[in-house]
């Protein structure tokens, strides 16, 4: 195994163990909830925005490794990025674990998400990876509905 795989699955494990934002937004002004039905995973995030700006985020919920440090570091790089460099980074997000393998991401552009690259090559555990954003963009459309993976 490659010392850039282990230091990613460092990343994923540690964001998995003390993830960040991991709690109950009060004053939360954009709430959604995401259901991914083949692994149980169940996430609600929390937004404080203002004037187009993400002041506050958190998560709660329960889930797989991938699922709870996909949040802790999604939560982590949109926090202070503007509604519309959160869907940007939701779509680079999602290209980046479902793209050809040649594909690498830009270390510039997503930074420590890199750690989530090798998840394309286990479609199944891409829906995990992917619930919190989707999540996330449930709440910037301020859709009621739950957001899920199928």
């Amino acid at each position: 195994m490659s010392d850039l795989r282990e230091l990613y699955q460092e990343v994923i494990l540690d964001h998995n163990k003390r993830p960040r934002n991991f709690q109950k937004l009060e004053g939360a002004n954009r709430v959604a909830d995401g259901y991914n039905p083949l692994c149980g995973d169940q996430i609600r995030v929390y937004l404080f925005v203002e004037d187009h700006v993400i002041k506050d985020i958190a998560f709660h919920g329960s889930g797989c490794a991938i699922s709870k440090a996909s949040a802790s570091m999604m939560t982590a790089i949109v926090k202070g990025k503007t509604t519309a460099e959160a869907e940007g980074l939701f779509e680079t997000f999602h290209k980046m674990v479902t793209a050809d393998l040649s594909a690498a991401p830009d270390p510039l552009v997503v930074g420590k998400l890199a750690a989530f690259a090798g998840v394309r090559e286990f479609p199944v555990r891409v829906k995990c990876a992917t619930l919190p954003w989707h999540t996330l963009h449930a709440a910037l459309e301020g859709k009621e509905q739950i957001a899920s993976t199928e």
